[in-house]
């Protein structure tokens, strides 16, 4: 076995984060199995950020649109200050365990998002601002109620990964963490997106079935070329069209080219952009001077006497 990677100590206050970070060579002394002291108690508070493929995995699983998923078992989080947001499961009414654990365990313990198969393992994805690809690297979890860390079993980390299903899962994720990272390392330089971009962020990345209306829009289909086949593809998998969504979003966010653009109507949707921007300048700029007008038209220069923001000195 070759000899284990270790990076820089991370210190994380408050955290059951062990503040080492490691590679996949690692071995840990694991093991989480029913009959254990600590059965269930992981998933009796839960703090669980999930990935756009834990969401389409758990929509399938439920049989429901992601538009109801996300509405009926997720909350929203931001991610930074005023930037992109996450998503995160919702525990049950008035509690803080998760809604799918039973006394006998996780009720989609086949489709259980990727926190859960990682545990105690946790996943950490860095991008230097000059680096285009990103490096993983792990940490380990260890908390009070915990006695798994106990149990006689020991394998690496990668090992782990294997058993637990993760490598799939990640794959599938990479994208996603992509331009999470992307947005992160930008910093101030790029500044807080606007609005919109959140809001074209969400749909792409949580909600597979509405971006699917999106993609099949008569007005995405005159800006974007995809041949018959590609779209076919898109509006039948789930997949597909999320990895489909981390390319969209690399292109109309931080420009990197990879779908086809029509020329024509690009040029004429920039054209568009243009004149409402010199609209709306111009819109501001009349309401600038009617509120400077209305202004002067209160005051009574002539007389001295003041109704709005000059006064008439001396005595009466």
């Amino acid at each position: 076995m070759s000899t284990p990677e270790v990076a820089p100590k991370v210190t994380i206050p408050g955290s059951p984060v062990v503040p080492n970070m490691v590679g996949p060579d690692h071995a840990i002394q694991f093991s989480c199995h029913k009959g254990i002291g600590c059965w269930n108690a992981c998933c009796s508070n839960i703090d669980i950020s999930l990935t756009p493929y834990d969401i389409v995995r758990l929509k399938q699983r439920l049989g429901i649109s992601s538009t109801e998923f996300l509405r009926d078992y997720t909350v929203p989080y931001e991610m930074e200050k005023d930037g992109i947001a996450g998503v995160k499961f919702r525990p049950v009414e008035n509690g803080t365990a998760c809604r799918f654990m039973r006394p006998e365990g996780c009720s989609v313990y086949e489709d259980r998002p990727t926190a859960c198969r990682y545990y105690p393992v946790a996943l950490l994805s860095m991008r230097k601002q000059d680096e285009y690809t990103d490096t993983e690297s792990y940490a380990i979890v260890k908390e009070d109620h915990c006695k798994g860390h106990a149990e006689n079993r020991r394998l690496t980390i990668a090992d782990y990964r294997k058993e637990q299903g993760v490598e799939e899962y990640d794959e599938l994720a990479r994208g996603w963490r992509q331009l999470v990272l992307k947005k992160k390392s930008a910093g101030p330089a790029v500044g807080a997106p606007s609005l919109k971009s959140r809001q074209l962020f969400f749909m792409a990345c949580y909600d597979v079935d509405t971006f699917r209306g999106f993609v099949d829009s008569e007005g995405f289909g005159k800006l974007f070329k995809l041949s018959a086949d590609e779209k076919a593809m898109l509006m039948a998998d789930d997949v597909e069209l999320m990895q489909f969504a981390f390319r969209f979003l690399k292109q109309v966010l931080f420009g990197e080219q990879t779908i086809e653009l029509d020329e024509t109507a690009a040029k004429a949707r920039t054209e568009k952009w243009r004149e409402r921007q010199m609209e709306i300048e111009r819109e501001a700029a009349e309401r600038l001077t009617r509120a400077e007008e209305g202004m002067y038209e209160d005051t009574d220069l002539d007389g001295g006497g003041a109704h709005g923001t000059f006064s008439r000195g001396g005595n009466d």
